[in-house]
């Protein structure tokens, strides 16, 4: 019978989602059979499944951490936002509509069976399953029909660790402050904390832990150090971005605008973990650099609404400039829908139906579909024929001239288009850079050499961060305290 084990946090960007794949890899390495488990993510940055589905990254990162292939059950509600209000909801994999937030919140508890579900599958094939909870369980205007936080540790029986993020400060007050605002059966859930992202002695905290512990009775497992390999695993969340980014570094200048509803970033970082790559991302405001080499446009998971956005900032006409200049472009998912002359949204897939005009730096047209591409895929790089991997994740189709000049070959199918001098470049593949064998071959087109094997970075970071855990944490108190799945 597989036990199971739920990390809440104090609130978003605590450190959970980092913190579950070190228990996780621990776990494995002293011979569990574990899994990763979310009920409810919000997140435009997605992984595509093997069982042909979507769920956020960093359960994928944690289904690596395991040693499994990630699939829909480890997230079965995936949240994408598309507007300031709105998200699409993705249920064990696969859309199930567009939401406004006060609408989700009164349905949410109806999303309580699959989750259930979900989770009880998991159990079945596994020993234990650690669970990540979302934001704060303190929200407590979200609290009724919740599926994220306490409302699944009730109606799964899972206890709790509860995690703090001194970093940001006022731990103390955190953690207090949770237990005081959670009713008795909340409360009675938790059965421990934890500090994540200490700097310097840990022993000046000892006092403040010993506080924390007086004050709420729940016993410390661990005060973690900050883990300082931390951006060499992928990330989940937009505010992790500046902190992948080289500004400042030597190398090729690739630059990047941060657009609003930015999607699969993970694109950037085997781009960021190059020592001869300047990674810079561009926020608005600011302007896109006169010395980039290249200005790479990463997926939006609201294409046109981010196309108007990148309009507002300046941004097209620096990215016109650029292309003048004789620099290199590339455009990946909604990117490359961006660099084309049309995006046609009849469907009002996205908003309001109608059309509107694209950059017009790649002679093709994109019309949005409600059906969604989700595949994994091999394929070459045809410049190259260097190997390459990577998946799709996109609702839309897209045709036009330079099509007739593709850049990739995926099994027996052309992906991608080209300019005619080859420097703008757009293409549906997501993940292309992680492939160590395109990468130097993309990259010493812009004059940069490669030194990283990124596969093997991750790996080896992923590790490290299990020894971390084993240092820092009490994961033999974790253990005692996980309960057998009902």
């Amino acid at each position: 019978m597989a036990k199971a084990i739920m990390i809440q946090g104090t609130g978003s960007n605590v450190g959970k989602s980092m913190i579950v794949a070190g228990i996780l890899r621990a776990c494995r390495a002293r011979g569990l059979n574990v899994r990763p488990f979310k009920p409810q993510n919000m997140s435009n940055n997605a992984a595509v499944t093997s069982d042909g589905g979507e769920i956020g990254r960093a359960q994928a990162l944690q289904a690596r951490a395991c040693g499994v292939a990630p699939h829909t059950d480890m997230n079965p509600i995936l949240l994408k936002p598309q507007t300031a209000t709105g998200a699409q909801v993705i249920v064990q994999g696969q859309v199930a509509g567009h939401q406004e937030a006060h609408a989700f919140g009164k349905n949410k508890a109806t999303l309580m069976p699959a989750v259930l579900e979900s989770f009880q599958r998991l159990a079945a094939e596994c020993d234990l399953i650690v669970i990540e909870g979302a934001g704060s369980p303190a929200e407590t205007n979200l609290r009724a029909g919740d599926i994220a936080n306490m409302g699944f540790a009730q109606a799964a029986n899972v206890p709790v660790i509860l995690m703090g993020d001194i970093d940001r400060g006022g731990v103390i007050a955190q953690i207090v402050g949770t237990q005081a605002v959670l009713d008795e059966a909340d409360n009675a859930q938790i059965k421990g904390f934890s500090v994540n992202k200490f700097r310097g002695d840990r022993s000046l905290f000892d006092a403040g832990r010993d506080d924390i512990a007086a004050r709420t009775g729940w016993p410390c497992l661990g005060v973690l150090p900050w883990f300082d390999q931390a951006s060499r695993l992928p990330a989940e969340d937009v505010m992790d971005l500046p902190a992948r980014a080289r500004s400042g570094g030597e190398g090729v200048v690739i630059a990047v605008p941060q657009l609003p509803r930015i999607a699969n970033f993970d694109d950037l970082d085997p781009l960021a973990a190059e020592p001869n790559v300047d990674l810079r991302m561009i926020t608005a405001g600011n302007p896109i650099p006169a010395d980039a080499d290249l200005v790479l446009l990463v997926g939006s998971k609201s294409t046109i609404s981010d196309l108007a956005a990148l309009r507002a900032a300046g941004w097209d006409i620096d990215i016109a400039a650029h292309i003048r200049r004789g620099g290199h472009v590339m455009g990946l998912c909604g990117g490359y829908q961006m660099l084309g002359q049309t995006i046609n949204d009849e469907a009002g897939i996205e908003g309001p139906a109608g059309t509107v005009k694209g950059l017009g730096h790649l002679d093709v047209h994109t019309t949005l579909e409600p059906s969604k591409n989700l595949l994994l895929r091999d394929g070459v790089h045809l410049g190259s024929d260097a190997a390459l991997s990577g998946y799709e994740i996109h609702m839309g189709q897209t045709d036009g001239p330079d099509c007739a000049r593709p850049w990739l070959r995926l099994g027996n199918t052309n992906e991608g288009a080209a300019n005619a001098d080859g420097r703008v470049l757009g293409c549906y593949l997501h993940g292309i850079f992680a492939s160590d064998a395109f990468r130097a071959a993309y990259l010493a087109t812009l004059g940069a050499t490669t030194s990283v094997v990124f596969e093997d970075q991750v790996e080896q970071s992923l590790d490290a961060l299990a020894q971390h855990i084993e240092s820092y944490f009490d994961l033999d108190a974790l253990l005692s305290a996980a309960a057998e799945v009902a």
